[in-house]
């Protein structure tokens, strides 16, 4: 019935804040940015992966109402919104060592798992993103 996912979605707070982490210190490439006028579509993608991308979404209108909004926002910087992306990389130390030069907040250092090496780290409003170099198989 589904082929793959092609979408997901993350709260953010500040579009253009959350351009200049995904894209200027992930290393993430900018897919879709457009003025829709009831809102700003904005997603970003691993570089040559056209196929999936993640959703800058600013809670508010038309997807909730602005009291809602800022409810999720509160929760959203305090780490409980529920929001987390996994990424994949061939070398999680390297990846480490970079995104550390870059400022990135670090939440685990690179631990070595039954499935691979990973890592996590937290985006500015409080997404939890796991880094992995995952095994074979």
């Amino acid at each position: 019935m589904y082929t793959r996912i092609n979408l997901s979605s993350v709260f953010v707070l500040d579009q253009d804040e959350a351009l200049d982490f995904y894209v200027g210190k992930l290393g993430l490439e900018v897919d879709t940015d457009a003025d829709l006028g009831f809102m700003r579509w904005l997603t970003v993608r691993v570089p040559g992966d056209p196929g999936r991308k993640i959703l800058l979404e600013r809670p508010g209108p038309p997807s909730m109402p602005e009291e809602t909004a800022a409810q999720v926002g509160d929760l959203l910087t305090k780490g409980a919104a529920g929001g987390w992306i996994g990424l994949a990389t061939d070398d999680a130390q390297q990846t480490y060592e970079t995104l550390k030069g870059r400022g990135v907040e670090i939440t685990d250092e690179p631990t070595q798992k039954g499935y691979g090496i990973d890592f996590g780290i937290r985006d500015p409003f409080g997404n939890k993103l796991r880094i992995g170099q995952l095994h074979e198989g």
